[in-house]
């Protein structure tokens, strides 16, 4: 197949091309040109930006794709464009929203595509944006314009992320455990969650690529295995043979510290998110993620070591503020609490 992928330089957009290239695929990828992918040679680059509309328009014409696969479509203003391209070009387009998506709580874990809400809550632009997208191609899908697929990864790590840990601190991470230094944990650190990581999502997307039976569906593409949010910390601890410190603060309190830095905690993460593969599964039989929490784990540490080794040091201080600050509260906390009971 002929695949293009819109936004090919990202975490899950190189894991999909690479997968698709070891499978035989010509692979297309649409970006603007500021990052590389390694694997340019071994592919077909389109350098533009959807934002030029007249130049977006011609893809369609131009490269008349078997699948298009859009990974940067935010809201339902860029699907729409995706759609108005590509219709009557591509054979069929698959769109990435969130599991962040989802109206919270959840009716029940784990969570199934077709018992759950879509997020009604403005106050969480993100979500709310995928959650309309979602709605405009459910019409799209109905009006049979273009076969559509709609895949809703969770939290997803690969080589090239910057998104690992509470204050997405990715490398900070490995430096506080081996300096002795705390992370905070929100809650008490239990919330069950599904850690993905990018090869299998990858192979996720190209089992979905040409497949009439993900037409007009929605799917969940996560890990299954039954983690919890303190396991990350302890994962990559017991790799790098170091047990982690914490400090767990309430998620309400870190979104008031910092709602730009927290506020995904607050309106998406303090919730479990486990989900069912189920459905995916009668569409794409035998799919299973094979990547644990510590081989997906040790695969980001060797990506560390070798070339992201750096550090935030403005977060690292926040940390360490967080924490010094809670652990006053606590003091203050029980303390007040000892002396009413006497």
């Amino acid at each position: 197949m002929k695949i293009l992928v819109i936004g090919g330089t990202g975490v899950i957009s190189r894991a999909i091309i690479k997968e698709g290239l070891e499978e035989g695929h010509e692979m297309i990828a649409f970006h603007r040109g500021t990052k590389r992918s390694g694997l340019e040679e071994q592919m077909t680059t389109v350098i533009g930006d959807r934002k030029d509309r007249e130049m977006f328009s011609r893809l369609g014409k131009e490269l008349q794709p078997d699948v298009v696969i859009d990974m940067i479509a935010f809201d339902e203003a860029d699907a729409g464009q995706t759609v108005e391209t590509f219709e009557g070009y591509a054979g069929q387009l698959i769109f990435t929203s969130s599991s962040a998506a989802y109206q919270k709580p959840f009716h029940a874990l784990p969570v199934m595509e077709d018992r759950e809400e879509l997020c009604r809550d403005a106050s969480f632009p993100y979500a709310y944006k995928k959650a309309q997208m979602e709605r405009f191609l459910q019409t799209v899908a109905e009006q049979g314009k273009i076969p559509v697929t709609v895949i809703r990864p969770s939290l997803t790590f690969g080589e090239g992320c910057a998104n690992i840990g509470v204050l997405r601190q990715n490398y900070n991470i490995v430096r506080r455990i081996r300096e002795g230094k705390p992370l905070v944990l929100p809650g008490d650190g239990v919330s069950p969650w599904s850690f993905t990581f990018a090869p299998d999502l990858a192979k996720g997307y190209l089992l979905a690529c040409g497949n009439p039976a993900a037409f007009g569906e929605c799917f969940h593409i996560t890990n299954t295995e039954q983690v919890i949010w303190k396991d990350l910390y302890g994962t990559i601890g017991k790799i790098i043979g170091i047990e982690p410190k914490y400090v767990y603060v309430p998620s309400a309190l870190l979104k008031e510290a910092d709602p730009a830095l927290f506020g995904h905690f607050w309106y998406e993460k303090m919730y479990g998110h486990v989900f069912s593969n189920e459905k995916f599964q009668k569409a794409a039989p035998g799919y299973r993620p094979v990547l644990s929490l510590e081989d997906g784990m040790k695969m980001i540490l060797r990506w560390w070591e070798k070339e992201a080794h750096g550090t935030d040091e403005e977060k690292d201080r926040m940390e360490d503020a967080i924490c010094a600050a809670y652990e006053r509260f606590r003091a203050d906390l029980c303390g007040a609490l000892r002396n009413e009971t006497r």
